[in-house]
């Protein structure tokens, strides 16, 4: 499984994000590629950020979703987003891409750190399955957008 903590793969997504413009369309789903920009960041975020969760996560999303983040098997179209992920307004492209780029840079720079908290939903991840899963929540998104 690719990992945004690999050289090749960090490029390669950076390289993805820039190949999008402000027309590219999504080839499924509701979102348009600024909202989808925006809705990317918040993964990343709870990476960098490493905070402690309150609680123990979600039972459910461990049981059942936890290790479909980081297999190799694709995740399918049209998978439900949860509320508070969903963009309800217009976003500006060129700032959400800019910040999106910065957060991805970002999260490959904390790739050595010592210490992982767990998510707050899934539970605790391995250093090697966090570079893994923001990879593949990046490249189902650039996969729906065409790049």
């Amino acid at each position: 499984m690719k990992s945004i903590f690999d050289e090749t793969v960090y490029q390669e997504i950076l390289s993805r994000i820039d190949n999008l413009q402000e027309t590219t369309e999504g080839q499924w789903g509701k979102m348009t590629v600024a909202q989808m920009l925006w809705h990317c960041q918040f993964p990343l975020r709870i990476a960098i950020e490493n905070k402690k969760p309150k609680g123990s996560g979600n039972i459910f999303a461990k049981l059942f979703f936890k290790k479909a983040l980081y297999n190799d098997r694709p995740w399918r179209k049209n998978l439900p987003t949860a509320p508070a992920l969903k963009a309800k307004e217009t976003k500006n492209f060129a700032s959400e891409k800019h910040m999106l780029k910065k957060l991805v840079t970002d999260c490959h720079n904390v790739r050595h750190r010592e210490t992982w908290n767990a998510h707050p939903l899934f539970g605790a991840f391995t250093p090697q399955q966090w570079g893994q899963v923001q990879f593949k929540h990046l490249d189902h998104h650039l996969t729906q957008f065409g790049v």
